[in-house]
């Protein structure tokens, strides 16, 4: 079964960078949706960001937009997110969840619906000065 693993959380400046990695053990991200959740402190885990690894297909939330890019790698079968212009509100624990869905056109932004069922442990970020 398909285990995501997240990586490359720090503490960054505002204004600063990072690449979070999301890599897969036990079988191929071939025909699976990779989202990105976050959660901080006191809020509910929301959306950030995903892609139907097959196609390459994205979706993103609007406080995101313009600034996180969704890439894969099929040959590491890994899945990255950039993240350019980070606020201190973009500071959150980050996980990686993945599902099978083949025949997916869209991929959704929401774990409800049975949507994502495995997660990895999550990776921290902090954007502080």
């Amino acid at each position: 079964q398909l285990q995501p693993v997240e990586s490359g959380g720090d503490l960054v400046q505002p204004g600063g960078s990072l690449r979070l990695s999301c890599s897969a053990s036990g079988s191929t991200l071939a025909h699976h949706t990779v989202g990105w959740f976050r959660q901080a402190p006191g809020k509910e885990r929301e959306g950030v960001s995903c892609i139907i690894v097959s196609a390459g297909r994205t979706n993103y939330a609007d406080s995101v937009k313009d600034r996180f890019t969704i890439s894969r790698d099929t040959f590491k079968n890994t899945v990255y997110m950039q993240m350019n212009n980070l606020k201190t509100m973009d500071t959150a624990v980050y996980y990686c969840a993945t599902e099978y869905a083949p025949l997916r056109t869209i991929c959704p932004l929401v774990r409800t619906n049975g949507h994502y069922p495995l997660w990895g442990q999550g990776t921290q970020v902090t954007v502080s000065a």
